[in-house]
């Protein structure tokens, strides 16, 4: 029986070998979801889905678009949000 705080679904359970050459079952924190768009939710592409450990080593170009609003905005709500300001 797995200790009470691996219990739970919050971990996930793979099975790899030791180098002992024994199979265990170890736990390991799921990987977050995808990032969406503020303003309409749409999954946002070129956005790496990785935990903020690793997502700390890439670097910055490599964890979202090299486009105004990269990473928050989808690109057509980016070009509305664009043509907005344009038009004030």
């Amino acid at each position: 029986m797995p200790e009470p705080s691996k219990r739970s679904r919050r971990f996930r359970r793979v099975m790899k070998k030791t180098p002992g050459g024994v199979t265990r079952l170890m736990y390991k924190k799921r990987r977050p979801k995808q990032a969406h768009c503020a303003a309409c939710g749409k999954v946002l592409p070129g956005t790496p889905r990785e935990r903020a450990k690793k997502l700390h080593r890439i670097s910055k170009t490599s964890k979202r678009p090299k486009r105004p609003f990269g990473g928050m905005l989808c690109s057509k709500c980016m070009r509305t949000e664009i043509i907005k300001k344009a038009r004030k």
